[in-house]
């Protein structure tokens, strides 16, 4: 996303943002064996927590 763009977002609409790219980095670091999935879901749930965001449903 480019400086403007973002500079246009609402507080909210940049915390979903920065939620995203950390859930994709989290799923990155799955997709290449670099976390276990019991280590993908206690970091996704932790970061869902932390940044007051509601989980996903399951798959």
């Amino acid at each position: 996303m480019e400086q403007a763009q973002w500079e246009k977002l609402t507080p909210e609409e940049k915390k979903a943002q920065l939620y995203i790219q950390q859930k994709e980095l989290l799923e990155t670091l799955l997709a290449h064996h670099a976390i276990s999935k019991a280590q993908f879901d206690q970091s996704l749930g932790d970061l869902t927590l932390k940044m007051g965001m509601r989980p996903a449903a399951a798959h």
